[in-house]
């Protein structure tokens, strides 16, 4: 059985999740920009300010799948909403926080919230419109992610730095009320299992186990680099740090770009949706690591690795409701887990890299992995 919902209330409801989800990614990121203003605040390193963040990707990998099998009977316009409230709640708490050791309390929730919300979203959004179109949903779903990083975490950082960071905390747990409420309007009072689409469309574990490794390895690549992106503009391409927030400008309206351009070819073409962010991203890699000691080389190749990046997670999710082997919220599960492991990995790979090799050696290892995933997509697809 699926559910039938009238074409407004479905673009409604998919606009008010993307919303959510660019308000998911602000908060993850948000201590990054605004972590020479809370380390002083709070009495604390920057080293710890930055576990808010490498803490949370872990919650997020250990509780996706066991939470999205745990609430499997909750119906989906209690559990988004109920989620978006515990995500505001969160939030609010970490604004209020005395100390150190609540914000990261605050952060456990919050990456809770997270973990629930990135598993059953992409299904919940999708199942309202028609097969044929998925693809495109999916990737005007991802745009509200893409522009966390463009948008929402440059005004939250501002705003914090002007206003101090709590300030900031707040105003992402205002939206998030916000979209909890619209949700809780919107959302389809459905049963999962009544989801138009609660199950994979061409259903294979094969190759849904050779989508997760793709997406790890894939992942793995671009965040070898792209989680130390800054040492590799400073000390190999020769920037000065006024640039860098243009830069890093750059390379998030390019992944907007990307996610944009991908929606039309996801919905005819999901296997070269895949492999073409792969192979770009492993050319641009592979161009840094030879030439990045050109400045021209490094914008352009910085503006190809953000397209890919962005694309390619749009097309992981896509492919994800096609091969789906049973529910597709414990594949999203799954997937999220795979993305998840694949930017801890980057980073510890890249952490060792980086002082014994320097930031040149950063891009060439995220070149070969890129092209591992890339190879064994190529594979699965023939």
């Amino acid at each position: 059985m699926t559910t039938t919902v009238p074409p407004r209330r479905a673009w409604a409801t998919l606009g008010v999740l993307a919303l959510a989800a660019f308000a998911f990614v602000t908060t993850e990121l948000l201590p990054i920009g605004l972590l020479t203003v809370m380390a002083p605040d709070l009495g604390r390193s920057r080293s710890e300010i930055g576990v808010l963040v490498s803490g949370y990707a872990v919650v997020v990998v250990l509780a996706s799948v066991p939470l999205t099998r745990l609430t499997r009977s909750v119906p989906r316009r209690q559990l988004l909403s109920g989620t978006l409230v515990l995500f505001a709640v969160a939030n609010a708490v970490g604004a209020a926080a005395p100390g150190y050791a609540v914000l990261a309390g605050s952060r456990l929730a919050t990456a809770l919230a997270q973990a629930l919300f990135w598993s059953v979203v992409s299904p919940a959004v999708s199942g309202l419109f028609p097969v044929a179109i998925r693809g495109r949903v999916v990737a005007l779903f991802s745009t509200g992610a893409a522009l966390a990083p463009v948008l929402g975490v440059p005004l939250a950082t501002w705003i914090g730095q002007q206003a101090g960071w709590r300030t900031a905390f707040g105003m992402v747990a205002g939206l998030a009320l916000l979209t909890a409420v619209a949700a809780a309007a919107l959302v389809p009072d459905y049963h999962p299992d009544e989801g138009g689409a609660a199950r994979g469309t061409a259903p294979s574990h094969r190759h849904f186990t050779v989508l997760l490794a793709v997406t790890s390895l894939g992942i793995t690549g671009f965040l070898t680099l792209n989680t130390y992106v800054t040492p590799f503009l400073l000390d190999v391409s020769g920037f000065g740090d006024a640039a860098l927030a243009p830069l890093l400008f750059v390379s998030g309206a390019a992944g907007v770009a990307g996610t944009v351009a991908v929606a039309r070819t996801l919905d005819g073409h999901p296997i070269g949706s895949l492999l073409v962010p792969l192979g770009a991203g492993a050319l641009a890699l592979l161009g840094l690591a030879q030439l990045g000691t050109l400045p021209a080389v490094a914008v352009l190749g910085l503006a190809v690795i953000g397209a890919a990046y962005a694309s390619f997670a749009t097309a992981v999710q896509n492919r994800m409701l096609q091969v789906a082997p049973g529910s597709t919220d414990i594949a999203s599960a799954g997937v999220s887990t795979a993305f998840n492991v694949g930017i801890a990995a980057g980073s510890l790979v890249g952490g060792v890299l980086l002082p014994a090799w320097g930031a040149q050696s950063l891009a060439l290892t995220g070149a070969v992995l890129t092209v591992a995933a890339f190879a064994l997509m190529w594979a699965a697809g023939r």
